[in-house]
């Protein structure tokens, strides 16, 4: 394709970094952008497959302690979510994806954990929702590294952590430009590789081996070495 018509599809002003970042070649710049693209791919299968192994780990942890229907209980009257006002946010996305379950007469528990949105399982790691849960869902990070007074490794960190990934996650998804470092115009993988690594930490933490989880499917490393080359 000709780059006025890539241009045109995708516009100028989406199109105007990644020609500035390649010293107007604009077969660097079609390049650069697909590479983007590639990135976002691979950087998606990494926090999706993330995002269901944290659900599950909070999914098996919490269903002794509070029942095998314990989302959908959380927001039943005394439910774990409906003791604080503070909570609303995170009661609206279940009674949400509940209604409509019960509505298309496919509720199932399993059903109404796929319709979470990401950001329920990072705010259960915030401070009252931590509370409301009975203060142990650090469990689900058996191997995480041990605090020290320099650093804090509690519950608090663990929410700041998946709120990165989170934002990321949400990046990709709205197809922002992950290969430069806001603002700059240079193209620059230092933050995928730097939030890629932490997912992998966390991975860790879980007791998952993430290089076999995702053996054949990771390639992060690769396109970003591709995008550090061009």
């Amino acid at each position: 394709m000709k780059y006025s018509d890539f241009e045109y599809v995708l516009s100028s002003e989406r199109m105007g970094r990644y020609l500035q970042a390649c010293g107007g070649d604009s077969r660097k710049a079609m390049t650069l952008y697909r590479y983007n693209l590639q990135l976002s791919q691979e950087m998606f299968t990494v926090i999706s497959c993330f995002e269901v192994a944290l659900r599950n780990a909070i999914d098996r942890h919490m269903r002794p302690r509070f029942g095998n229907d314990w989302l959908r209980d959380s927001i039943l009257p005394n439910g774990i979510f409906q003791t604080n006002v503070n909570f609303i946010g995170t009661t609206r996305i279940i009674e949400k994806a509940y209604q409509k379950l019960v509505q298309d007469h496919t509720y199932s528990h399993t059903q109404l954990l796929t319709a979470m949105e990401f950001g329920v399982w990072k705010y259960m790691f915030s401070t009252l929702q931590y509370r409301a849960t009975g203060q142990s869902l650090l469990q689900v990070f058996p191997n995480k590294q041990r605090s020290t007074p320099q650093l804090q490794i509690n519950q608090a960190y663990i929410y700041n952590e998946l709120d990165k990934v989170n934002k990321l996650r949400n990046r990709i998804a709205h197809h922002e430009t992950i290969c430069f470092v806001p603002p700059t115009i240079t193209p620059d993988t230092s933050y995928i590789i730097n939030e890629y690594q932490k997912i992998q930490t966390l991975f860790m933490w879980m007791g998952i081996d993430s290089r076999a989880l995702l053996y054949g499917l990771d390639h992060v490393q690769q396109v970003c070495a591709k995008i550090n080359q061009l």
